[in-house]
């Protein structure tokens, strides 16, 4: 094999494994932007839900755009997800009704997307009005659940 072939290849998986890398842990911001994060656990279900199951929550928004990104992972639910999305505006150990829904395969790790969100919805989130929730068959209400707050 040529040295030029041996670079070629030795680039290109440098190449891939950069990529894989900048898929993994934590989201970096950029420009004007917060990160948001929560600890997804079934112990802030409203009621409660008895699950060994636990998760975390990563948003980034841009504050110029209010485009709003996030990532979510999740381990040890009683079953499949069924739904998962973030609910508001609600402070802790209180409910409310769905602001942005997660779509694709839920199942998949980790579940991403992206959303522009309204002024009035980015200052509910800055005030720590917005959580996290993974839905089961066995928990139609939310098996996981993570109050969302900024990163400090």
């Amino acid at each position: 094999m040529t040295s030029r072939k041996i670079l070629l290849r030795t680039a290109l998986a440098a190449g891939v494994a950069l990529t894989l890398l900048a898929g993994c842990g934590q989201m970096r911001p950029m420009g004007n932007t917060t990160i948001y994060e929560a600890s997804l656990s079934g112990g802030q279900q409203v009621p409660p839900a008895v699950t060994p199951g636990s998760g975390n929550a990563e948003l980034m928004l841009n504050t110029n755009t209010n485009l709003l990104r996030w990532k979510v992972t999740y381990s040890g639910l009683t079953g499949p997800a069924t739904a998962a999305h973030i609910h508001g505006p609600a402070p802790r150990g209180a409910n409310a009704g769905v602001v942005v829904p997660f779509s694709g395969n839920l199942n998949a790790q980790p579940i991403t997307g992206e959303q522009t969100i309204t002024p009035e919805q980015a200052a509910a989130l800055a005030n720590g009005q917005w959580y996290v929730n993974i839905h089961t068959a066995r928990y139609p209400n939310g098996e996981l659940r993570g109050q969302l707050g900024a990163r400090r």
